[in-house]
């Protein structure tokens, strides 16, 4: 059981959330005071996307991911920012019967494009999504190469930005550990286990130790799951030894019925942790933890 934990929260990713919710930020503005309040109710660390602020669509605009981060580091509210890398590796099939051409809605480019703002805004830590995967619904393939990870990790690694190794499915895990022998990944290695997204690891405890046993002794890492699943695996994660993530990104619900805000669900899973005598880090703490640089 790990006795003292970070908490992540994932602000907003890139799902069709905003039909749904209109307590999911949109605006680099949103993003940043939503990313502010979870940190002040007891998160170490923003996992922040950012989106069209006219339509809520996903985004991979520089000029979004700087305003979203400035707005952060100007704040009198200390948080260990993390970006996400995983936008412009989408790839939609245009049919069953006719894959080819694909989608207008594709979104595929080059390790360098993918990084920019990463490399530009050099934030703590960034996502590596490690392996490719049907994800979650349609014609949609979530596309991350062996040698298009091998070269955005080097690009991070040769910025000084931690990369979250985010780990779908069990050959994943097996992709990441390569890399880390390669010596594209340093020490400590710091590790996402994305659970119940379809059709990834289901978030099955038996599925979730598989992913744990195989853990390289040394590696530090968080899992959540989805939806009803997330406040439970706020739990579940420091038991099997992890830490914990939740937000707006992963379950846009606090109970049944009930919209949450991202502060409300860092303050539930630091009320269930607190409840089993469980220490919640600070992001100084964590950036010791990590060895990460703070900018």
């Amino acid at each position: 059981m790990n006795t003292e934990i970070f908490i992540t929260c994932a602000v907003t990713g890139s799902g069709d959330t905003t039909s749904k919710s209109d307590l999911v930020p949109v605006t680099p503005k949103e993003i940043a005071e939503s990313a502010i309040e979870a940190a002040k109710a007891g998160a170490a660390i923003a996992h922040c996307h950012v989106r069209d602020p006219e339509t809520g669509a996903p985004a991979r605009d520089l000029n979004l991911y700087r305003e979203v981060v400035d707005r952060i580091r100007s704040s009198d509210t200390d948080v260990v920012i993390n970006l996400t890398a995983g936008m412009g590796g989408d790839i939609i099939i245009g049919s069953a019967e006719a894959p080819l051409p694909l989608a207008d809605s594709t979104d595929m480019v080059g390790a360098s494009v993918r990084t920019e703002h990463v490399r530009e805004l050099l934030p703590e830590i960034c996502t590596l999504d490690c392996g490719t995967m049907n994800f979650s619904h349609g014609d949609y393939i979530m596309a991350n190469t062996p040698s298009m990870l091998r070269a955005m990790a080097k690009q991070m690694q040769d910025a000084g930005v931690r990369p979250e190794i985010e780990v779908f499915d069990t050959g994943h895990l097996v992709l990441a550990k390569d890399l880390v022998k390669e010596g594209l990944i340093d020490d400590p290695v710091l590790v996402q286990l994305c659970m119940g997204i379809p059709y990834g690891a289901p978030d099955d405890i038996n599925s979730l130790m598989a992913m744990v046993n195989n853990m390289p002794e040394g590696w530090i890492y968080s899992a959540f799951s989805i939806g009803r699943g997330q406040l439970p695996y706020a739990a579940l994660a420091p038991i099997t030894g992890g830490n914990v993530r939740v937000g707006l990104e992963d379950n846009i619900y606090l109970s049944r019925g009930k919209l949450a805000t991202n502060a409300q669900l860092v303050e539930r899973a630091v009320t269930i942790n607190e409840a089993m005598n469980i220490k919640i880090m600070t992001p100084e703490e964590v950036r010791a933890k990590l060895k990460l640089k703070k900018r």
